[in-house]
């Protein structure tokens, strides 16, 4: 039996959670096109015959700008530490820069135990790729792999290298669970992904959500703005943003659920460290 972790870095909306999600075969993290839609490390757990692979998505690398991003800087950076292999994916619709480059250096320490990823080939063309792989050969990480998170393509021969650097040792979860999350924390990630969805593009960096009330099967969860204008906006003209995001969160929990959404006002939480502590980050 082998088992290890493995941690997937990158900027904002390379796809590491589409990604995760695909390796995994099941919704581990919620996805938009949205930066930061993740903001903690999410763990997802593949099972395969001879092997157990515990999948680290981290929050999308860039430079902090509030008390918010630079806890979530802080957090991708605490993934990088004690795991048994990095995956850094990149782009292959976007130019290398910066940014890509600042985080392969911080890898660059550990490059014999780090993949490159190049995602979304799907929507790149054949020079795109070849263009970007020699671009980040300059690296010299331990494997390259082309391969689009949506469709699949090239994620068998990832994950057989990922298996390749495994260590021997135990499995760590049951063969039934795919995630290692709190069911509170799970359900105010649904339903922050359907106001992500909603709002497009107003306030992704505004919005948290946090479980207050579980007494199943009744769940409270709060919703939680800068601003009482963008209340308005979480509440939708009649109630019916709400309700569609109550609609479609609740379609993704077990029969039975009753979701009760409540929206409340924090004045500038995600620039206020005590206030960033106080929703979970």
């Amino acid at each position: 039996m082998k088992s290890g972790f493995v941690t997937f870095v990158g900027r904002p909306n390379v796809g590491k959670s589409t990604l995760v999600n695909q390796i995994v075969g099941s919704k581990v993290s919620i996805t938009s096109d949205k930066p930061q839609t993740t903001r903690h490390q999410i763990r997802g757990v593949l099972h395969r015959p001879d092997s157990q692979i515990v999948l680290v998505d981290t929050p999308g690398v860039t430079r902090p700008r509030s008390a918010l991003g630079e806890r979530l800087a802080q957090s991708a950076d605490e993934a990088l530490s004690g795991v048994d292999l990095v995956v850094l994916v990149i782009d292959a619709t976007a130019r290398i820069g910066a940014g890509d480059r600042a985080i392969a250096a911080r890898v660059a320490g550990a490059k014999d135990r780090a993949l490159l990823v190049l995602n979304k080939i799907d929507l790149a063309s054949r020079d795109q790729v070849v263009t970007q792989l020699s671009a980040a050969a300059e690296w010299d990480l331990a494997a390259y792999f082309p391969v689009s998170a949506v469709t699949g393509a090239g994620v068998e021969a990832l994950v057989d290298e990922m298996e390749r650097h495994m260590p021997d040792g135990p499995a760590f979860y049951p063969d039934d669970q795919v995630r290692d999350l709190p069911e509170e924390f799970w359900v105010a990630e649904l339903v922050r992904e359907q106001l992500l969805a909603e709002t497009h593009d107003e306030l992704p960096h505004s919005i948290a959500c946090r479980v207050t009330e579980w007494e199943w099967p009744r769940i409270r969860c709060e919703i939680v703005v800068e601003r009482d204008s963008q209340k308005g906006i979480v509440i939708g003209k009649g109630g019916g943003v709400l309700r569609r995001v109550g609609q479609a969160a609740r379609a993704q929990l077990p029969p039975g659920a009753f979701l009760e959404l409540h929206v409340t006002v924090e004045k500038d939480w995600q620039r206020r460290p005590d206030r960033v502590r106080r929703m979970g980050y």
